[in-house]
Formats: C-alpha cells, structure tokens, sequence
C-alpha cells in the first residue's frame, strides 16, 4: 500500500498541475471497517513492480449495484497510474481484466470510482490546465497507451469555467425572482451543526439520490456512506457557499455544493496532514489565498428542474463569490450530452475545457489466453 500511495509522487516529480490525494483518504479507502461501500462491491488494488520498482498501479472495483440497476456486467478500473511504458499499462489492465472476468464480468470499463462521487474519467485534452482536490490529472500519454489496448470512448465529461460577473446577469435574477413569486422557493444556509445533524444530513443525500438516478453509471448513495462523507468534508467546507433551496413546505429540492479552491494549498500539503500540511489547508480555508471556486456539484429534485432553481443558485452565489474576492469558478465534470446542465451557463459566457473519457472494452479477448 505504501507504493500504491507513492507512486504518483515520482510520476508527478515537477509537475505543476497535478493535486495529489490526501493519503490518509487513501488509506481509508480500502480499509472494510472505515469504507461502507464494501457492503456492496468488490475493490482490488493492483500494484506493477519493474526491476523492484512500483512502475504502476490500478485498482479494480465491482459495484453490484450499478450492475443491478443498469443490467450491466462492469467492473471498473480506477486510481490507475503508470510510467510512459506500453508493458507496465498492459499489465495492469490485463490483472483487472482477468480479476473481473474470474468474477463473472463482461466488460471492464473506466476509469470510474467506487461511486459517482469519486474521481472519474481520463483526462483527454488541456493536459496545461492545473488539476483539483475532486478530479482527475494525468499526463497526456495516458489515453494513448489505454487506445492502443483497444479501448472505445463510452462517455466524456467537460468541465465548465465562468470569470465571476460583477452583477448578477439579469435573466438570472429574473428567473429566481419568478421562482419566488410562483413557486414560493427560496435560499436558506445550514451551518455545521445542520449538517452534523444526522437526519439533515440524510435528507440532502436523499436529494442527490433522486437528481442523480438517470445519470450515467450512477448508483444509490447509502446513508452510511453519507455519513462518511459529511464527516470528511464538513470541516473542509464554507457553509456560506451551499445554498439550499426549500418549497413552501420546507423541503429541500436543491443543492449546490461549491468551495475555494484548496488546488495550490494541497499542492503544499504533498498528501499529508502532518507536520505542516494542515497548515497550508487552514490558510486556504481561513484566509482564501486562492482566487477561484469549484463547483462541485448541483442537484434539483426531478419535478422541480424547469422552475428555475438553478437561477436561485446563481442568484446567491454571484454576490457572495464577488465579496469573498474570487474571479473565476469552475465546475466538476459534466456528461457532454447533458444539454439541460450544461445550457443553464450560456449567460455566464462559458468556457468548455478539462475533458475527460470513460473508456470500455469487451473482456473476450482476455478470456481467450492473454495473461499477466
């Protein structure tokens, strides 16, 4: 484990893009008695040695219940890592490949995590653009080894990025205050005792459950994994920068979850807390050294999407982004198919960029003899 979790510091040695991984997290990841998500899926880690040298690594996951809901036979390879060497990526597809296969699989497909809210998609394009804490950065040789295996694209994701307007543009605030008016919604903010609330909690996953069943690969949040992610990020977030929105009957129907950019701050924490990692985080978090946010996600209930909740979002955010002195935002990965989220950003003059891949591939041939 210790190699798995190293390896990227020497692929990585001098480049000013890629944002390492805490490697507690790391290790938390593959611990059963710390991860719920073992309670329905396989997780293997892999590890390629060359000449006594970790040269790569991969980690193959089965999750049963994307299986079950999408009637597929996946497994998924995530976290993979190699040097520019054809032999080390072959090696590590093909002991995912044949570990997936021996457990009844028809495909392997990835890079994918464990759920939809973990890192997903090979970088394709804009390999000069600097990574962040909740996406993926890899070196541009990476999707050419992963072709020359045989791989076809499944889906990409693009990554939105917006300079911040001083004012909010006015179909925004128009739309949000006819959501008012006719819909009676509005923003309310939690605090971090909200959110250490148990059942509060639980509500906005359910939340992200139904926003994101049709979605590509998705598969139920359990509670218990909501918890572990509340526990991980509540001291990490500004409760000021996730609005909610509420109907007239005090239900949640909307969530969207953004932050500072902790990209430069994890940089300076090389993965580790201590001794001074922790340092670096707290002056990002305190003091927003940083000039950009990330916007992790968004989430509207299915029968209120169309009544301008989005806009209520922009609405809030604009002014606040503005006061805490951030030019620009960024969005995590969105399917490029996605014409509803991705045309909700056209009045903000969106620039398209960050795209990343999900690749697949049959396992027959691996079935026929190839090995390790």
């Amino acid at each position: 484990m210790d190699d798995f979790i190293r390896l990227p510091y020497y692929i990585y040695d001098g480049c000013e893009q890629y944002v390492p991984d805490l490697e507690g997290d790391i290790r938390r990841l593959f611990d059963p008695r710390k991860n719920p998500a073992y309670t329905f899926s396989e997780i293997q880690p892999f590890v390629a040695y060359r000449n006594g040298r970790a040269a790569g690594r991969i980690v193959g996951i089965i999750n049963r219940k994307a299986n079950e809901k999408w009637g597929t036979r996946n497994v998924r390879f995530s976290m993979i890592e190699f040097v520019d060497d054809p032999e080390v990526s072959q090696a590590l597809i093909e002991a995912v490949s044949q570990w997936g296969a021996a457990r009844g699989m028809d495909t392997i497909q990835g890079p994918m995590g464990i759920t939809d809210f973990d890192k997903e998609g090979m970088l394709i394009e804009d390999f000069d653009q600097t990574g962040s804490m909740n996406t993926v950065y890899n070196p541009s040789y990476y999707p050419r080894h992963i072709e020359a295996l045989g791989f076809e694209k499944e889906v990409d994701w693009v990554q939105i990025r917006i300079n911040i307007p001083k004012e909010v543009p006015a179909r925004y605030a128009r739309t949000s205050q006819y959501a008012r008016e006719q819909f009676g919604l509005r923003v309310i903010k939690m605090n971090k005792g909200d959110l250490l609330i148990r059942d509060y909690a639980r509500k906005v996953f359910t939340l992200l459950n139904e926003a994101y069943a049709p979605i590509f690969g998705f598969s139920d949040i359990s509670m218990d994994m909501a918890d572990i992610f509340v526990k991980k990020y509540v001291y990490l977030i500004d409760m000021n920068l996730i609005p909610l929105v509420v109907n007239e009957q005090d239900e949640v129907i909307g969530v969207a979850v953004t932050m500072g950019s902790l990209s430069q701050a994890m940089r300076k924490a090389g993965g580790r807390l201590w001794p001074l990692g922790w340092w670096h985080l707290l002056k990002a978090l305190k003091w927003r050294p940083e000039d950009n946010a990330e916007m992790l996600l968004v989430a509207v209930r299915p029968d209120y999407q169309g009544m301008g909740v989005n806009a209520l979002f922009f609405d809030d955010l604009i002014p606040i982004y503005n006061q805490y002195g951030f030019r620009w935002a960024e969005t995590g990965p969105q399917l490029e198919d996605n014409a509803r989220e991705l045309t909700q950003w056209k009045p903000l003059k969106p620039q398209y960029l960050k795209r990343r891949r999900c690749y697949r591939k049959a396992l027959g041939a691996w079935r026929q003899g190839e090995s390790v």
